[in-house]
């Protein structure tokens, strides 16, 4: 029940993130475009590895490591 939870509400953040950048609400280097796919990837990858699902594990794993880069290039280039 927890696990479908979590994978429920990191897919929802995942879709909101790419349906925002979709209807022009998100740049795609906009901080809660950026934090929606850490976090949505990130509780995914989670879940997998709990699961056991390696694909699942593989593509979540590289988005929450994708976005994390993202987030370090903005708090990067917001400090100069």
């Amino acid at each position: 029940m927890v696990s479908q939870a979590i994978q429920i509400a990191g897919a929802i953040a995942i879709l909101a993130a790419f349906a925002g950048a979709q209807a022009g609400k998100f740049h795609l280097r906009a901080w809660l475009y950026l934090w929606l796919n850490f976090l949505g990837a990130a509780a995914l990858a989670a879940s997998a590895a709990w699961n056991r699902q390696w694909g699942f594990l593989l593509l979540n794993s590289v988005w929450s490591a994708v976005a994390l880069v993202g987030l370090i290039e903005r708090t990067r280039a917001a400090r100069r």
